[in-house]
C-alpha cells in the first residue's frame, strides 16, 4: 500500500482539496522550520486570511525539527522514532466541521483503510474534554479512552499562535515485545505508540499567555508517515522501514561494514541527516554561523562526524543524494 495516496485519495473523497507540501522554510518569523503541517495553514486558523474554497484539505507535509522548541536533534538515531525530516500527513478543517467528523474520520481511516487491528489501538483525550471522551465512546470502549494533561493532550505550535486540546490514536505493538516499567499508556516505553494527533484548535496564545477563543473552532491533524509505515510493515524501529534501510545499506556500502541495530546508531544518524540536508539545500537554504543556515551545518557536521566513527574520512554525504531522490 501507497500511504502517502491512501491518506490524501481517502480525505479528497471526504471532499478535502489536496494541496502539496509547503517550503520546508516558511514565511513566518517566529519558526525557524515548517515543523508541522499545520503551519503553512496558521494564519486562516488565525483569521488573518480569509477561509479557503472549499474549507477543507489534506496534505502531506515535509517538516523539520531540528531547532528551536521543537529540537530531537540529540535524540536522533539512538531512538526507534526521533528524525530531523519526517512527513506529516494531515487533514484540515478552517470552521467547517470539528470534533465529531475528526474523529469519525480518523476511526474509518485506521480501521478500515489501514486496517490495524481495533484490539491494538487506544486513544487519550485532554483531562477536561468530555465532550472528545463522549464521541471517542461511539467507536472504542471507554476501558481504551485515557485522559492526560496538558503536558500530553495540549498542542501549541510554537509560544504563541494556534492552540487547542487534542486527541491522540496509539497502537500497541504488542507486550510479548515490549515489557519494561515503561511500557504503559502514558509510560516512555516504546510499546504504546502515537501515531495520530487530533488537535482541535480552538485558541490562539498571545505572547503573555492568554488564551483567546478562534472565531471559527477548527481541526489540524497530524499522522507521522513514518511510524505508520514501519507499523504496516511490522517494525519496531522506523529506522527498519523501507524508507530507510535502502538508505542504510548505502551507508553500510560506503563504510564497507554491514549495519547491525545493536550498534548502528551512526547509520541511522546519517540515513536522517542525509534527507534533511538534501530538502533543505534543494530549497535554498545555505550554510551560516546563525539561524537556519547554522543548524544545516549542524545536521552535515553530525552526520559527517558519525561518517569519522564508521571509518570514512573522505566526503560522502553527496554520494547518498541519489538514493534520497529515488525514495
Amino acid at each position: 500500500m501507497d500511504i502517502r495516496e491512501a491518506y490524501l485519495n481517502f480525505f479528497a473523497s471526504k471532499g478535502h482539496e489536496i494541496i502539496p507540501s509547503a517550503p520546508l522554510v516558511p514565511n513566518d518569523a517566529t519558526l525557524l522550520f515548517t515543523n508541522a503541517g499545520m503551519v503553512p495553514f496558521k494564519s486562516i486558523f488565525t483569521g488573518e486570511v480569509p477561509r479557503p474554497t472549499p474549507p477543507i484539505r489534506t496534505s502531506c507535509q515535509t517538516c523539520i525539527r531540528a531547532g528551536g522548541k521543537h529540537n530531537d536533534l540529540d535524540n536522533v538515531g539512538y531512538t526507534a522514532r526521533h528524525h530531523t525530516f519526517f512527513e506529516m500527513l494531515g487533514n484540515f478543517s478552517f470552521g467547517e466541521y470539528f470534533k465529531k467528523d475528526a474523529i469519525a474520520y480518523a476511526w474509518e481511516f485506521v480501521t478500515q483503510v489501514l486496517k490495524l487491528p481495533k484490539d491494538r489501538l487506544y486513544v487519550t483525550v485532554h483531562e477536561s474534554d468530555d465532550e472528545a471522551f463522549a464521541l471517542w465512546e461511539q467507536h472504542i470502549a471507554k476501558e481504551r479512552i485515557y485522559r492526560f494533561g496538558d503536558h500530553d493532550n495540549f498542542w501549541q505550535m510554537g509560544d504563541t499562535g494556534p492552540c487547542g486540546p487534542c486527541s491522540e490514536i496509539f497502537y500497541d505493538q504488542g507486550g510479548e515485545h515490549f515489557n519494561t516499567p515503561e511500557d504503559y499508556m502514558g509510560g516512555d516505553g516504546d510499546r504504546f505508540l502515537e501515531i495520530w494527533n487530533l488537535v482541535f484548535m480552538q485558541y490562539e496564545r498571545s505572547s503573555d499567555g492568554k488564551l483567546t477563543p478562534l472565531p471559527k473552532p477548527s481541526i489540524d491533524t497530524g499522522m507521522g508517515l513514518e511510524r505508520v509505515t514501519a507499523i504496516m510493515e511490522g517494525k519496531f524501529s522506523n529506522y527498519d522501514s523501507s524508507l530507510f534501510m535502502p538508505l542504510i545499506e548505502e551507508v553500510a556500502k560506503l563504510c564497507g561494514k554491514p549495519y547491525a541495530y545493536e550498534s548502528g546508531a551512526s547509520y541511522r544518524v546519517i540515513s536522517d541527516h542525509i534527507r534533511s540536508v538534501t530538502f533543505l539545500l534543494a530549497q535554498g537554504t545555505t550554510f551560516d554561523k546563525e539561524g537556519r543556515g547554522y543548524v544545516l551545518r549542524r545536521i552535515l557536521r553530525r552526520a559527517i562526524r558519525h561518517g569519522y566513527l564508521l571509518g570514512i574520512k573522505e566526503p560522502f554525504m553527496y554520494r547518498l543524494v541519489d538514493k534520497v531522490c529515488e525514495l
